[in-house]
């Protein structure tokens, strides 16, 4: 951390700072320029209290030199991490293949729309039992027995599950059922349910929110991470613009961005962000080229008549051709796609 003292600041006052930062049990290195006056911290910056050292009347400005997540940031873990979701591993050079309807459905439904993907090449299944919706009159999801019918099926194909979890009150009921926990952009600062999730150790899913910057994004992961759970993958499921050709704005340049800041996974969702299946393929092709660890695409077999975002579902066929583009270029990058976990007897 620099603090940059005020012009014209006294030997005095310029002493009287330094022995605060001492006090603090911290290094304070002084330079003297021109016009400023500079005094570099050094020691652990998690023991400074910034508010206290705004508050010296000799001191214009504190500039952070670590980010504000301490424990997200590559500083705190130059290798990139890999979390692991029930057998199926995702980030340092394993891809995740994550494919399902928006909501979970009929079980007869459930089960074709597994087969298919999981034959495709998908590694992780997904499905909504609690499902937030801009209108109160939407469907909301089938709940518990939502639940049940993921974990069923999750079980007959030999395939880890994921689902979205709304209410800081439902994390353990649906840890119960779910291999993976998603928090969806809408409740990416919910603190309250960041905690949470991050107290269950389940792996979380963090969405990125429609308005959210990077750093927020890793803010919101630092919760989890504060919580002691280290497996959180990020996904940029695309944020608000003002063209409405497409639903989101797809910003693939946060993939390589987040590489940079963070040791942690980050996939794309390219259903979200564009809400059009003719544009998914290669936005997921560009994600994966851009670094993503992994692709979440929704699939369905019927999409009109789909309980939500039917829309920008593919249907399994194109899915299947999509996959396999997607196993041929996480090949040609020197990825793998995670295998399924070997079932049990």
């Amino acid at each position: 951390m620099i603090l940059i003292l005020k012009g014209g600041a006294t030997d005095d006052q310029i002493d009287h700072v330094i022995e605060r930062v001492e006090a603090m049990g911290l290094q304070a290195h002084l330079s003297r320029g021109t016009f400023r006056t500079i005094i570099g911290i050094i020691g652990d910056e998690t023991q400074i209290v910034v508010e206290s050292i705004r508050a010296i009347p000799a001191v214009a400005k504190v500039v952070p030199v670590l980010p504000p997540y301490k424990l997200a940031s590559r500083e705190a873990h130059p290798d990139a991490s890999v979390v692991d979701v029930s057998g199926v591993k995702i980030g340092g050079g394993n891809v995740a293949l994550i494919a399902g309807p928006c909501s979970v459905e009929e079980e007869d439904r459930m089960h074709r729309i597994a087969e298919s993907v999981v034959s495709a090449g998908a590694n992780i299944f997904r499905g909504g039992a609690f499902k937030p919706r801009t209108s109160p009159y939407a469907f909301q999801g089938l709940g518990e027995e939502g639940l049940r019918r993921l974990r069923d099926v999750g079980q007959a194909y030999g395939v880890p599950v994921v689902t979205e979890v709304t209410d800081p009150r439902l994390v353990e009921l649906v840890a119960e059922y779910a291999d993976m926990l998603q928090v969806g952009a809408r409740n990416m600062q919910n603190f309250a349910l960041l905690n949470e999730v991050g107290a269950s150790k389940r792996p979380v899913l963090l969405k990125r929110g429609m308005s959210a910057t990077v750093t927020d994004l890793l803010m919101c992961a630092e919760y989890i991470l504060s919580k002691g759970n280290p497996n959180v993958v990020l996904c940029e499921r695309g944020i608000k613009g003002f063209d409405p050709a497409t639903r989101n704005v797809y910003d693939v340049a946060a993939v390589p961005l987040v590489h940079q800041l963070s040791h942690l996974p980050i996939i794309v969702d390219p259903s979200h962000a564009t809400g059009k299946p003719d544009l998914i393929p290669p936005c997921a092709m560009a994600g994966l080229a851009a670094g993503a660890d992994g692709v979440h695409v929704e699939v369905h077999d019927c999409p009109e008549v789909a309980k939500s975002d039917g829309p920008q579902a593919l249907l399994p066929e194109q899915y299947d051709e999509l996959a396999s583009q997607m196993k041929s270029l996480a090949e040609l990058l020197g990825k793998t796609v995670s295998p399924l976990p070997e079932k049990t007897a």
